[in-house]
């Protein structure tokens, strides 16, 4: 298991690997969520995220693509991911993770979504295209 919480510390949780995937998301979404060029996501089966103490102070903000994204609303936060594709998955902001997990990111995703201002400069695989998961080369 490994642990995780918010800013402020209210919000505590435990992850329990194994992971289903760890990668950099650059869509618009995240960008603007998280004030940066990528956010880095670890996906889990979502009854594998324990949610320890502060389930009171989650919110859940409803996106136009009916995804969902869970915060605290003390620190400002972001913690959770849920999206109509990845059913029965809960993504996880790897930042709030305290301690490692089974695995380090893997890949980019919707880089054709990405900042301008930001140049990928790794040689972790890229994917983007319409669906943001179509490699490229």
């Amino acid at each position: 298991m490994a642990k995780g919480s918010c800013l402020c510390g209210a919000v505590q949780f435990e992850v329990t690997p194994p992971s289903r995937y760890c990668g950099h998301c650059h869509c618009s979404l995240c960008r603007r969520a998280h004030g940066a060029p990528f956010v880095t996501w670890a996906g889990f089966p979502a009854d594998k995220v324990d949610i320890q103490a502060g389930r009171e102070r989650l919110t859940r903000y409803l996106t136009v693509s009916g995804s969902t994204r869970t915060f605290c609303d003390r620190c400002g936060s972001t913690l959770f991911f849920e999206g109509p594709a990845y059913e029965g998955e809960l993504h996880v902001v790897l930042a709030n993770i305290d301690e490692p997990i089974d695995r380090v990111p893997e890949a980019h995703f919707f880089v054709d979504h990405g900042a301008e201002w930001w140049t990928i400069n790794d040689s972790l695989p890229q994917y983007g295209g319409e669906t943001g998961f179509e490699k490229k080369e």
